[in-house]
């Protein structure tokens, strides 16, 4: 039995075994799923490049491309370029949309695989001078380059907007401008503050205090948009980390429009359901615990409920402790999970970002990933983790 002497929250160092479960298995053809499922993938960061890492992007486009055909092989679309990837959190619109490039030409080396991509406004820097025409125009710059590249879209919320906004009609009118151009239906992203302080008070204008009441009549202009636009959008993807908001604007999409869970917290009974309706599945992270998402999936389209519930009932303690506060820091566990498994050779992240999380909160995410059978090599993993506690004076 393999062991490893772990730091914990009492300042304590205890030695934990791993189970000895099988990894989940890779499916033999791609699966038919009675939910549409996106994983949005994290990039790899190039740890031999001679950059300012805080400064300067550098990205392993081989290892990072590799990713993406591990979630099409286990029956996943990509979401791409999202905040999953750094997006507008270290990673800029022109690695950006170099990412989706090759991302959607990769596809189609691919029978079936999909890639959404992210199109926002994050090249304009929002000053008191920005205006709505200022993010019309953003927003169709990067449409435009998706486009042009052959991808579809995921409609990111802005920064931007959030700052010009005075009131929810300039949301409507920015967004009516983009839907009415685009080409194929999109995916509109309402990204929670929790993710990305800046954008409290989206859909409602300048003030927005984040609260529930403000939220209810967010949904509300949100719904109004959608409803306005129908033919022009696939689905919505709500990440505000609370289910009652999400099906409250669920229960308001006109027929034919999916509801994308966001929630990273309470993404099981989301996408499960019950008599009143389900969300379909957009995540962050369907990145690392895609083998396990894969089998319940499967599972659900098979009318295997109770095997659904059991195979991510672990896999939901692990999300909450990888996304919990400062949320936005979750792609660290993110990528942590990536290289314990095998996926990269390095855990180093665009801008620096491995320091966000501290020794003991990668020290329980590997306890939390064990027991959801989700270290496809447990000695590998050990060996990585014991490693990562030398250089910080654990065992050492």
């Amino acid at each position: 039995m393999t062991t490893v002497s772990l730091p914990t929250l009492e300042r304590t160092v205890v030695p934990y075994a791993l189970q000895a479960a099988e990894p989940w298995p890779v499916p033999a053809l791609k699966p038919q799923w009675n939910r549409a499922a996106f994983a949005a993938a994290h990039v790899v960061a190039d740890p031999l490049a001679s950059i300012d890492p805080w400064l300067e992007i550098a990205i392993d486009w081989e290892a990072t491309l590799a990713y993406r055909h591990h979630l099409w092989r286990l029956g996943f679309g990509v979401a791409e370029a999202m905040d999953t990837a750094q997006r507008g959190m270290g990673l800029d619109w022109a690695h950006s949309l170099e990412l989706i490039r090759r991302s959607v030409a990769e596809a189609r080396t691919v029978p079936g695989a999909v890639v959404f991509s992210g199109a926002g406004t994050d090249h304009l820097v929002a000053s008191p001078t920005t205006t709505i025409d200022d993010v019309i125009a953003a927003y169709e710059m990067q449409c435009a380059a998706i486009e042009a590249a052959g991808g579809r879209i995921i409609l990111m919320a802005s920064r931007a907007l959030a700052a010009c906004a005075r009131a929810s009609d300039d949301y409507a009118h920015v967004y009516g401008r983009i839907l009415s151009q685009v080409r194929e239906p999109v995916i509109v992203h309402w990204l929670g503050e929790m993710f990305d302080p800046a954008l409290a008070g989206y859909w409602i204008g300048a003030g927005g205090l984040a609260s529930d009441p403000e939220h209810e009549r967010a949904t509300q202009v949100c719904a109004e948009v959608i409803r306005a636009h129908p033919q022009k959008v696939d689905g919505v993807k709500v990440s505000l980390l609370a289910a009652h908001k999400e099906i409250a604007l669920r229960d308001l999409l006109p027929s034919g429009v999916r509801m994308y869970t966001g929630d990273d917290f309470n993404f099981a009974a989301l996408i499960g359901g019950d008599s009143t309706g389900h969300s379909d599945a957009l995540l962050g992270i369907f990145d690392c615990i895609a083998p396990a998402a894969a089998a319940a999936l499967t599972a659900l389209a098979a009318g295997e409920r109770e095997r659904f519930d059991r195979i991510l009932a672990p896999t939901v303690p692990l999300s909450r402790h990888i996304f919990a506060a400062p949320t936005r820091y979750y792609k660290t566990g993110v990528v942590f999970m990536a290289w314990l498994n095998g996926h990269q050779s390095h855990f180093t992240l665009v801008g620096g970002q491995q320091s966000a999380r501290s020794l003991v909160h990668l020290a329980t995410l590997f306890r939390l990933a064990d027991q959801a059978r989700l270290l496809r090599d447990p000695e590998m993993a050990a060996a990585r983790m014991e490693s990562f506690l030398a250089v910080h004076g654990v065992g050492a």
